[in-house]
């Protein structure tokens, strides 16, 4: 489906209705659709990486994330969540649905962002969610390492072979002179699959696939884990001086995918306080540990961005990153995705 096939249109006594272009004839248009094409056509790197430090470093309004188990009782992780964001220019809600025992034809996840005009708070756009997530992850991601990796950093490990991972390597590839992608998963051949796909489109850069952690650990200097995994994988004692660490697999307060030496080696730095204070067990596991505390946080990445705190201070330092995922990365995705199909169609 093209953008502006299907509009949501203000018919009779205010009645909403999705129509095709063609019956909505001359009723008021007041939603766009964007499908996930739409988004992987809009967006590219580093372009979305400049509008998310712009728009981080801007004026915001960013309530925390609400994540809402639909049945506590049963025992299952179903959930539905809602991520608000806001600026000078528009209004943005995700909401999505996760189901991890969903089996084909259903998804685990189905995710969608409703953008508002912040003037007059008409609605503008819905986008598909789950591709903006991939984007804005990613983006965020390599933000950061913007501020927090060596200027020199030459060689990403990569832990996780998910939807996100190429995402990954093409947003730190277009922030850093990469020459070589270490890659681990749980499953080896998906990691080879993986390293395959991308030596097809970095030509320039060594992609290899890695089974020991602890060594790989040792020849990285950007460390990026995407795994959601419940075991610790990363421990600090493994992290050379230098190193800059990204952990954004994990959205449970008691689970982690880096044990506590990680974070107290390390200067450490948030995407949102907000939401970290509240769902990374990075964080809050090394804080009931007494090993660390909140006041340690150097800063979080809208800091960063407006220069308020400084980012990586010498060649040796461990910098360490934690994103549990943030409304306004989606806002921004979303956003740029309207923009863009504003442009197509004038």
């Amino acid at each position: 489906m093209l953008a502006g096939d299907f509009f949501w249109v203000e018919g009779w006594r205010g009645c909403w209705r999705l129509l095709p272009a063609a019956a909505a004839g001359r009723l008021r248009v007041r939603m766009k659709i964007f499908t996930a094409d739409h988004v992987h056509a809009a967006l590219s790197y580093p372009q979305f990486i400049g509008d998310l430090r712009e728009a981080f470093g801007g004026k915001f309004t960013m309530p925390r994330r609400q994540v809402m188990l639909l049945d506590e009782a049963s025992g299952s992780h179903d959930a539905f969540a809602m991520l608000p964001s806001w600026n000078d220019e528009v209004i943005a809600l995700k909401a999505f649905t996760y189901f991890p025992g969903n089996q084909p034809p259903h998804q685990s996840l189905y995710s969608q962002i409703m953008v508002f005009d912040r003037k007059h708070g008409s609605p503008l756009a819905m986008v598909e969610g789950r591709s903006v997530t991939c984007w804005r992850t990613a983006g965020v991601s390599a933000l950061a390492a913007c501020f927090l990796a060596r200027e020199d950093a030459a060689t990403l490990l990569l832990l996780g072979t998910g939807n996100l991972a190429p995402f990954l390597i093409r947003a730190h590839a277009s922030v850093r002179s990469l020459t070589k992608v270490l890659i681990w998963g749980r499953t080896p051949s998906k990691a080879q699959a993986l390293a395959a796909t991308m030596a097809a489109e970095f030509p320039g850069i060594e992609f290899s696939v890695v089974g020991d952690i602890e060594a790989a650990c040792g020849l990285a200097d950007v460390i990026v884990s995407a795994t959601g995994s419940a075991e610790i994988l990363v421990q600090g004692a493994w992290v050379r001086p230098g190193t800059h660490t990204d952990f954004l697999g994990n959205h449970h307060a008691t689970k982690r995918e880096c044990d506590t030496a990680m974070v107290t080696r390390s200067r450490v730095f948030l995407d949102t306080r907000v939401n970290c204070f509240n769902e990374a067990g990075e964080i809050l596991v090394p804080i009931a540990e007494g090993n660390f505390s909140k006041e340690q946080v150097v800063g979080e990445l809208s800091e960063l961005c407006a220069g308020a705190v400084g980012g990586r201070q010498s060649a040796e330092e461990i910098t360490l990153f934690k994103s549990v995922g943030c409304a306004l990365g989606d806002l921004c995705g979303a956003l740029a995705t309207f923009k863009a199909g504003v442009a197509i169609a004038d």
